[in-house]
């Protein structure tokens, strides 16, 4: 049976901060789509002291930002996106358009096809994700994607150079400088200036996911990401330094990232919150990450592989990391996770940062559901029919005639009725045909 060493904060303490985001945003977006740019300003230079000429970057801006950087920095982010190109495009390959006979005369299929626009938001508040940048704008390009624009807030008071590279070298059609829910709101709404898109996806603080969940329906979204998760699975084939790295490595992100160990020994799970304790005396981000792991950080021992399984699954956890004899056996027996890192040798800032799998994954159990962003998250799956010969239609068509009429719709059933007589040459039974008002039943 599971013990817990160390519990976090329960979860129902956050509904009160939950209501007060959800009627910020509200407010938010109600303003940005009755006075669209002039509010855009407003909140931009309320919450970012932020108002520039034009929120769009021009060519020039964007040379000015890949000036500030060493050849060294930009080809750190051409290798990272190189590897998340190369993965995106096996995934888009591996979507294949279908078409298939499925009855003498009657074809069906499907087309795989982009969307027609999409707007990268790109976190930069605390730190300038770079890296986030790799994963829609690239991701969305490969896809297919034919306008693809990005939006980040300004960093120490201007857009900043690094991520604005990162887009730009992704393929980002439009780059804007704009941050937080006014930059969901400005490319989903639309306002004079910044054309609507048809998609918002990418990672952002509470606020940003209240927004694209306040939107979702008039635009498409990747998923509704919260604070970053952690869970690291580990057995006494690894030490506590490495576990306590781990775990502390993601609490930077803020104050409210869960960060869990899940172990079968006692010992490795003292030696790691040790461990905590000691690498926050001297890591650089330990304001942050003393925050996260005090209040929800969690340490949980269990009987076996099996058992861990169990929790792990229950957790649901954005990033699983798993560090045990036979890390395949989590592999195949897991079933609710965002994205698994197997065995020492591979982390979760890998995955974050750079080896070529998307960073943008669920939260808050979501991976009981669904998983992270990928190449056919901007992808429709649109479906069409062909019926080739008369035989095929009248033949479907008394079908669908006497189903619709199990359902009540007699206009429906009048569809497929007039082809079994044009295609048919025959008359059918139940008919509800308009030309044959006698069949239906007169009211009393």
């Amino acid at each position: 049976m599971a013990r817990y060493l160390k519990t976090g904060r329960p979860p129902e303490q956050a509904s009160a901060d939950a209501k007060k985001v959800r009627d910020i945003v509200t407010g938010i977006l109600e303003d940005i789509e009755n006075r669209g740019e002039d509010a855009l300003r407003e909140i931009s230079e309320k919450f970012d002291k932020w108002n520039p000429p034009a929120f769009r970057l021009s060519e020039q801006e964007i040379e000015g930002c890949l000036s500030q950087l060493s050849q060294q920095n930009i080809d750190d982010i051409k290798f990272a996106q190189t590897q998340v190109r190369n993965f995106a495009e096996a995934q888009r390959s591996a979507l294949k358009d279908v078409e298939v006979e499925t009855l003498p005369g009657v074809v069906l299929g499907h087309k795989n096809m982009p969307v027609a626009s999409v707007g990268c938001y790109v976190p930069g508040g605390k730190y300038p994700l770079v890296a986030s940048a790799h994963m829609s704008v690239v991701t969305a390009k490969v896809a297919g994607v034919p306008r693809v624009i990005a939006a980040s807030p300004p960093y120490h008071g201007k857009p900043s150079p690094a991520v604005v590279a990162a887009m730009h070298l992704g393929g980002a059609d439009e780059i804007y400088g704009m941050g937080g829910v006014q930059a969901i709101a400005a490319m989903a709404l639309g306002t004079k200036n910044i054309p609507s898109v048809a998609m918002i996806v990418g990672p952002g603080n509470a606020y940003v996911a209240e927004a694209k969940r306040q939107l979702f329906g008039r635009v498409g979204i990747d998923l509704i990401a919260g604070p970053t998760e952690t869970l690291v699975i580990a057995d006494d084939t690894v030490d506590g330094e490495i576990c306590a790295t781990d775990l502390l490595g993601q609490a930077e992100h803020g104050l409210n990232t869960p960060a869990i160990l899940l172990t079968t020994s006692e010992k490795l799970a003292r030696a790691t919150m040790a461990e905590v304790e000691r690498l926050l005396r001297v890591l650089p981000t330990a304001e942050l990450a003393a925050a996260s792991w005090r209040d929800y950080g969690e340490v949980i021992v269990c009987d076996s592989d099996q058992e861990m399984v169990q929790e792990a699954d229950r957790i649901a956890s954005e990033h699983v990391q798993v560090m045990t004899r036979d890390p395949d056996y989590f592999l195949a027996n897991m079933k609710n996770y965002g994205a698994l890192f197997l065995g020492p040798r591979t982390n979760v800032a890998y995955g974050d940062k750079v080896i070529g799998t998307n960073h943008t994954l669920p939260t808050g159990k979501a991976a009981r559901y669904t998983g992270g962003l990928w190449v056919g998250k901007f992808i429709k799956t649109c479906t069409y029919q062909k019926v080739l010969t008369d035989e095929a239609s009248a033949m479907v068509g008394e079908y669908c005639s006497r189903l619709c009429v199990l359902e009540g719709f007699l206009g429906h059933a009048e569809q497929a009725n007039i082809r079994v007589r044009r295609y048919g040459g025959r008359d059918v039974p139940y008919a509800t045909a308009v030309n044959e008002e006698r069949r239906y039943p007169q009211a009393s």
